[in-house]
């Protein structure tokens, strides 16, 4: 009897109570990973106002945990693919949960950075690895809208920041929405039990009756055999690192284009999500209503996500990834002119429809361009060097504010990165990894 081909078998499964399963865990950690990275810049300017720090001082404190989220995209993506998804999964949550909670017990803005660089190693490490774990298991036939199902969370993590942001601190103080950060770490025991382990890394530690636990439950109408053998066509060249296997086999232009995507995108998601409460405020808006801005945006991320994942599922997911690149370009630069309040919130949404929603599918078509075996150490560098350009944002936009310069002329700068990102994805050839090896043959 043949090897059983894991991949094969993943791609082709018809979507059952084990996809769901992994979804809702995928998702339910992804909405704790949103709202530790939100919260920050929710609660940014009473933070402002607490310890009196500058527009540009509050820039590097946010972006202390965008350091963290670089080492941690990188460094946590490849270990994955070394020792098993399952537990460095649990390790992020550890960190990005805990050190959230620390923060607000953080009297200055050194020990507040310090806090949320070791949060931002979890907030981080955990998105590569999840968007793994679900491009690994979901059918290929709707894997992209998975993906983005499953991100949105991230924006419903962005919006619980914003409610409770807008609920708690003016009565119970900026550290409130931290403290409450630590809520996940109660579910660690059930996602160890309920959360399946990397199929690849089952398979090279020779966890074989796991294996075919995993396999019938993604076919339970065809469950292997006791004696059945499995095989990853994948798998890659033995003898290469996983860092390496991003440039081989034809994958360098493709990896180089990847990153400076996500290097553009991020830039806007992070500019957008640090400075647009302040920026709305300094239009004349009240603080509330400009958390209210948030809300939208946030709004907005979930439709352009499974707007975004039902077109890649239906066509070529770099054709669609271009257009809303544009339409970002278009929004954003929108927002610095005096529209009417509906139109206004009309384009914040449409914002982040194709801001955050735009990395999103950006993730699903990360997830089919690398092969399974090293997929999350693929989409740990794409998020990793992406990272720079959300490191970068909040202190470069935070320059600006401090200078005072006219309203429009912030969101230009937030929103010329689209055009770089539409240009570096239409270079990208999208195509699932095993379409790409057999055109090659």
């Amino acid at each position: 009897m043949p090897p059983i081909d894991i991949q094969k078998l993943a791609d082709e499964a018809k979507f059952n109570r084990f996809h769901a399963l992994v979804l809702f865990w995928c998702a339910l950690i992804i909405v704790f990973d949103g709202y530790d990275l939100a919260v920050a810049g929710v609660a940014m300017p009473a933070i402002m106002k607490d310890m009196g720090v500058s527009p540009t001082q509050a820039g590097f404190m946010a972006s202390s945990a965008l350091f963290g989220m670089s080492f941690g995209a990188i460094f946590l993506g490849t270990l994955s693919d070394r020792i098993g998804r399952r537990g460095v999964i649990v390790m992020c949550l550890v960190l990005f949960s805990v050190f959230t909670a620390a923060a607000g017990l953080a009297g200055d803005p050194v020990s507040f950075g310090a806090m949320r660089f070791l949060a931002g190693l979890g907030i981080g490490g955990v998105m590569p690895n999840v968007i793994a774990e679900m491009s690994e298991y979901a059918p290929r036939r709707m894997r992209a809208t998975l993906i983005t199902l499953m991100m949105c969370g991230y924006a419903v993590g962005g919006i619980l920041a914003a409610w409770l942001g807008k609920e708690m601190i003016a009565e119970h103080g900026w550290q409130s929405v931290f403290y409450a950060g630590l809520a996940p770490i109660v579910l660690i025991p059930f996602i160890l039990r309920s959360l399946p382990e990397s199929m690849p890394y089952l398979l090279r530690s020779g966890r074989l009756d796991a294996l075919r636990s995993i396999a019938a439950r993604l076919d339970p109408a065809n469950p292997p055999a006791p004696s059945a053998s499995f095989a990853l066509a994948d798998a890659g060249p033995s003898g290469q690192a996983p860092v390496q296997q991003l440039f081989s086999e034809g994958r360098g232009m493709g990896t180089l284009m990847l990153w400076t995507t996500y290097f553009m995108c991020l830039f806007m998601v992070y500019a957008l999500s640090t400075w647009l409460t302040k920026l709305m405020a300094n239009a004349g808006h009240s603080l509330g209503s400009a958390m209210t801005f948030v809300m939208v945006l946030n709004l907005g991320s979930i439709v352009g996500a499974l707007g975004g994942g039902w077109l890649a599922d239906r066509f070529r997911i770099k054709h669609v990834l271009v257009v809303m690149c544009l339409l970002a370009f278009a929004s954003i630069s929108l927002l610095g002119q005096p529209l009417p309040t509906a139109l206004l919130y009309v384009m914040v949404g449409l914002a982040g429809a194709t801001t955050i929603g735009t990395q999103t599918v950006t993730h699903a078509c990360t997830g089919q361009f690398y092969p399974m075996a090293i997929r999350a150490t693929g989409l740990g560098w794409a998020l990793g060097i992406g990272r720079v350009g959300a490191i970068i944002a909040p202190i470069l936009i935070g320059l600006l504010v401090s200078l005072a310069l006219p309203l429009e002329m912030n969101f230009i700068a937030i929103a010329l990165p689209a055009l770089v990102a539409a240009i570096a994805i239409s270079r990208v050839d999208a195509r699932p990894a095993a379409a790409r090896r057999m055109a090659r043959a």
